[in-house]
């Protein structure tokens, strides 16, 4: 039997991280739909297009995959061990899974949206709601590795921290100039023999 505990464990850990893997990339994907809607026509048709495919190839062929199977193999596993009920920090873990799902449901009604060509959200809060993963991952993790109330606190501390840093960081590549072309070059393409 705890042979399959074992088992079950990687399976979760792979999914998990293939959950994550499309729940950054899905955001970088509304965030470059979302700059593509400035671009003049044919381009902006064109990249929205082609964001419109990869966002569903993703959407449907890796991230809800991987969240559906991640919560299978993890409701699997508390089935099994469910004294885990009564730690403290893994009922927060909890909370911070359930914060995930809402976070994975409303990156849905995102996608649903751009996939009907209506943006709603600038490119930077965008960016602000891709951290928001970030956060939670470094939460989740926290919490299953240290397994302890006093180390709860202490990385919760780090958290909010983090989150700052997060938005703080956001905040200055948002106010970066775009890079200029050299003077005098211009879009025109070099020909050398």
């Amino acid at each position: 039997m705890e042979d399959i505990q074992h088992y079950l464990k990687a399976l979760h850990i792979i999914f998990v991280v293939t959950w994550f893997a499309g729940l950054f990339y899905i955001v970088r994907l509304f965030i470059y739909h979302t700059e593509a809607n400035t671009k003049e026509e044919p381009q902006k048709s064109i990249l929205q297009n082609q964001y419109k495919i990869m966002q569903k190839r993703l959407w449907y062929g890796i991230t809800w995959p991987s969240m559906i199977i991640t919560l299978i193999l993890g409701g699997w596993m508390l089935w099994e061990n469910s004294s885990f009920l009564l730690q403290a920090y893994f009922i927060l873990k909890l909370c911070f899974v359930g914060g995930l799902v809402l976070y994975h449901l409303q990156c849905h009604v995102i996608f649903k949206q751009l996939q009907n060509d209506i943006v709603k959200y600038s490119s930077f809060k965008l960016r602000l709601w891709n951290e928001l993963a970030t956060v939670l991952l470094v939460a989740i993790v926290f919490l299953i590795v240290l397994k302890s109330n006093t180390g709860l606190i202490w990385g919760m501390l780090g958290l909010v921290v983090f989150s700052v840093t997060l938005m703080f960081a956001v905040k200055i590549y948002n106010k970066k100039p775009p890079p200029t072309p050299p003077k005098g070059e211009g879009n025109k393409a070099r020909v050398t023999n």
